[in-house]
């Protein structure tokens, strides 16, 4: 039952209040009563949800309801449900990683996994998925995208991304293209820096920028990157350039949906602008929503600026049009719950999907993996205790491994805090054959030269560029992906992946 009922959308003659530009977090899986007169005295409308904010199908359902009920018909409630790592509700089944999706290249199998993240949000109320990542990562060291892109070549990521933009639309949630211009070819994460990329315009025509032209018509909003695209303006992020949001994205593209920035509690924006002024800027330079997210003084900071900004009578028909842009996205993806759907239906198609992505990778040598004979024993080395890094979810540990792994072998598990203490050559005097399972999120320069007999690349897909050794790549470390790397290890699966993280295929030319 919703602690409130929402009040009807103001005429156009009412104040506009600033909290209508602004999506914001909330502190729990509840909608608590002060949370709720904050949301409605303030008159915001969109809310993003984060792991603290998710506990179970029924009290998330509940939690969509209640929101709906303050904010009014026309409430956005969003969350970052891309698959892989980035997936905030665990009792759901987990989709593949993007770049699993890409790896398997089929793009209606793209399409139907998209479909069914929608139709688990749909069950709930979550009406805007911030998905899909359009990103090209031609960076093997990139520190924020890696597996969440479905590629390195735009032609790739544009086919998927339209796949994946398809699967959301048909099921009822809206998609959102991200991160524009593109976040795929830096060497900063943007949550911990201010990254900048500083290709030519042609470059960027060709790389960065392809997907999301080429997908305009399929797509209902876009999240910028807080990133300094030196070919479109040096001096300001994409998030604050009207250089890149009004003059590239509204007048040169001619883009009608809808803008959002990406968190403006990311340190490229908080630890550079004040966060006040950077959502004026913002909004000036062509977004349409700002996500304020954070500590509640500093949403109030944020909306103070904004009813500067608002009291301007030169702004008002930008304004309008702001507002117009997100009430026809709220009106058509409505935040209501299909209590109908059973997201478990799709159990067996998110799990074909993973095994479909698995890809072999030789070593040096050109020697592809091989599993040891089942039953033998093996020495596994795993990270003991992975753990939870900005967006992205903890892997699994060493223990949950070696218990899953001895499903197939005699395992003598050898798990590690640290892999500089690794000594590979006496690993391998051990007369066992080594099995490494990587669930790291980033590259380790300690496994540069690692040696063991068969490497399980469960995380970051470039940690096969560190590692000599035949690999399997999994794109990802959820139960299913590991599940269908223990089919291969049995002879039940093939490894028929493409290794879409690199240079560009044939087919892609």
């Amino acid at each position: 039952m919703s602690l409130m009922s929402g009040s009807p959308l103001p005429a156009p003659s009412d104040p506009v209040q600033p909290g209508q530009l602004l999506m914001v977090d909330i502190p729990g899986p509840d909608l608590d009563a002060e949370t709720a007169a904050y949301l409605r005295e303030h008159g915001i409308g969109a809310v993003c949800l984060f792991g603290k904010n998710v506990a179970s199908a029924e009290q998330l359902r509940r939690l969509c309801a209640d929101l709906r009920g303050v904010m009014g018909e026309h409430a956005l409630i969003a969350i970052d449900h891309e698959g892989g790592a980035i997936t905030r509700p665990e009792f759901w089944p987990f989709a593949p990683s993007a770049m699993g999706l890409g790896a398997a290249n089929d793009p209606q199998l793209t399409e139907e996994v998209n479909a069914a993240l929608a139709r688990q949000l749909r069950s709930v109320g979550i009406n805007w998925n911030f998905t899909p990542v359009l990103d090209v990562n031609v960076n093997p060291a990139n520190p924020v995208i890696g597996d969440r892109a479905y590629g390195s070549d735009a032609a790739r990521v544009t086919r998927h991304g339209q796949a994946a933009l398809a699967g959301h639309t048909r099921e009822g949630v809206a998609p959102c293209a991200k991160h524009f211009p593109g976040h795929g070819d830096t060497h900063q994460d943007s949550h911990l820096a201010l990254p900048r990329v500083s290709k030519s315009r042609a470059e960027l025509d060709a790389g960065e920028l392809a997907p999301f032209l080429a997908l305009l018509p399929d797509t209902p909003a876009i999240m910028t990157a807080h990133i300094v695209y030196d070919a479109l303006d040096a001096e300001s992020p994409a998030t604050l350039s009207p250089r890149v949001l009004t003059g590239l994205l509204r007048e040169e593209w001619g883009y009608g949906g809808v803008i959002v920035t990406d968190s403006m509690g990311m340190q490229a924006i908080d630890a550079n602008y004040g966060r006040g002024e950077a959502a004026v800027q913002a909004l000036r330079a062509g977004a349409d929503l700002v996500m304020a997210l954070g500590r509640r003084e500093v949403q109030e900071q944020t909306l103070a600026a904004v009813a500067e900004y608002l009291h301007a009578p030169a702004h008002r028909a930008d304004v309008a049009a702001k507002l117009g842009r997100l009430q026809a996205l709220a009106r058509r993806f409505p935040a209501q719950a299909d209590t109908a759907l059973d997201p478990q239906t799709d159990a067996a198609l998110l799990s074909e999907a993973w095994a479909r992505g698995l890809t072999a990778w030789p070593d040096a040598q050109g020697r592809p993996p091989q599993p040891p004979a089942p039953g033998s024993k093996v020495l596994l080395v795993a990270w003991r205790q992975p753990q939870r890094e900005m967006v992205s979810e903890a892997a699994a540990d060493a223990q949950t491994l070696a218990r899953e792994l001895g499903q197939v072998y005699d395992v003598e598990l050898l798990a590690f805090d640290d892999a500089a203490q690794l000594d590979w050559a006496a690993l391998r005097g051990r007369g066992l054959p080594v099995i490494l399972a990587s669930t790291f999120r980033h590259r380790q320069a300690a496994l540069v030269g690692a040696r063991p007999d068969l490497h399980l690349a469960l995380y970051n897909p470039y940690a096969v560029l560190d590692v000599d050794a035949p690999a399997v790549l999994s794109y990802g470390f959820r139960p299913q992906a590991r599940a269908a790397v223990l089919g291969w290890l049995r002879g039940e699966r093939e490894l028929a992946g493409e290794a879409a993280f690199l240079a560009p295929t044939v087919a892609d030319c």
